[in-house]
């Protein structure tokens, strides 16, 4: 049914363009579409960049674009999501850019209340809001995000990010384009964004909850175990080239071509090999903070850390740097929580990889008597640390 008002408004300048990526998307694009064409707000253009659909994406834009002048449809070869963005980036003459994607829903007043508040709040170059989480079918998974004020930690493991949730963000154009859009800093590209734009300003969530978040199986950070390790390095490395740029230091290099070797390799320890520009200590920062950042993916994702992962892991922060006591407590609950989770899965060696002899009281083994025996049996060959400083294991 095509939507009422549009041809009204479509002369007047766009208050907001709202970039939309899309990539074989036909089950869902045409509900997230319409969401954005529905606002209450009307003076918007919507731009969709197909990255190269196979499916029929196109034919459902080409119906829509039909329907409603604001809809722009750009067609290119499929190059992910980072080129797809640069390009709308490139076509906005808008003050004010959105985000959305082409599986998310977005209640009619999302981009009026960001509207207002950004023009209440000129210190503020970007602003985000709160979202149900629905599964890969719509229904709600009974999650409602709570963020609010940015409150951002580069030196935390891991990261304190300043965080909004992508496709709800609405923010300036001009800062966005001060700082160069988007850098490839794969499946973190938001992260690195958002540490970048704190240098043009204030970033901040608002309360309410405007819309439907989807989490599902085909998401790229659910689709793998390895996107998740590239996403959880990358995010570390957006925070320790955000603590360059504050120190007046060269910013660290993010190629499109490492996706293909950071995909090819084997395990985190070989991605992070693939990082040639840090120092020693930053080295060892990124590997602890990544380390908490993928058990902390593998809380809400499909996905279970592997034996290689374990090894990092305990490796990494077995060397972490020092942490106030409250971020130490965070990643001790943390490798806790994992290690009871890998337990209650019968993965015995991969909790052995994983947690040190000295929280294995923390774990408050809630296990089988088979579990439990066979752990007993293999508790002996767990190597303790000898003479070793405090950790944020510790």
């Amino acid at each position: 049914m095509p939507l009422d008002h549009a041809r009204d408004t479509v002369a007047s300048p766009a208050a907001v363009d709202v970039l939309i990526p899309a990539y074989n998307a036909a089950a869902t694009v045409e509900g997230a579409v319409r969401s954005i064409l529905g606002q209450t707000r009307r003076d918007i253009r919507v731009i969709v960049i197909d990255d190269g659909s196979t499916d029929s994406t196109p034919v459902i834009l080409d119906r829509l674009a039909a329907e409603d002048p604001r809809l722009e449809v750009i067609r290119r070869p499929n190059g992910g999501i980072v080129d797809a963005l640069n390009a709308g980036l490139a076509l906005c003459t808008a003050p004010l850019v959105a985000r959305h994607d082409a599986d998310d829903l977005a209640f009619a007043d999302r981009l009026a209340a960001q509207i207002e508040y950004l023009d209440r709040h000129p210190d503020c170059v970007a602003v985000g809001a709160n979202a149900r989480h629905i599964d890969g079918d719509g229904r709600p998974t009974g999650v409602v995000t709570t963020f609010g004020a940015v409150d951002a930690d580069p030196a935390a493991l891991p990261s304190r990010e300043p965080y909004i949730i992508h496709p709800f963000l609405t923010a300036r154009l001009a800062p966005i384009r001060a700082v160069g859009g988007y850098r490839h800093a794969f499946h973190a590209e938001d992260t690195d964004l958002y540490w970048r734009l704190l240098a043009q300003g204030r970033l901040h969530n608002l309360p309410e909850v405007l819309g439907l978040y989807r989490l599902h199986a085909a998401s790229v950070t659910n689709r793998s175990l390895r996107n998740a390790r590239i996403s959880a390095l990358n995010a570390q490395l957006a925070a320790v080239s955000h603590r360059r740029r504050l120190a007046g230091q060269p910013d660290l290099a993010f190629p499109r071509e490492r996706l293909a070797p950071f995909e090819a390799a084997g395990d985190l320890a070989g991605m992070l090999d693939l990082v040639q520009d840090l120092t020693a200590t930053e080295r060892r920062y990124v590997a602890a903070a990544t380390a908490v950042k993928l058990m902390s993916a593998t809380l809400f994702r499909p996905f279970e850390l592997d034996l290689s992962d374990c090894r990092f892991i305990r490796a990494a922060l077995e060397n972490a740097p020092p942490v106030p006591e409250a971020n130490r407590r965070e990643v001790r609950w943390f490798v806790a929580s994992t290690g009871r989770r890998l337990l209650a899965r019968g993965r015995v060696q991969a909790f052995l990889a994983l947690v040190p002899a000295t929280l294995f009281h923390r774990v408050g083994l809630q296990a089988t008597r088979g579990l439990a025996r066979r752990l007993r049996q293999r508790v002996a060959a767990v190597r303790r640390p000898s003479n070793s400083p405090a950790t944020a294991h510790s």
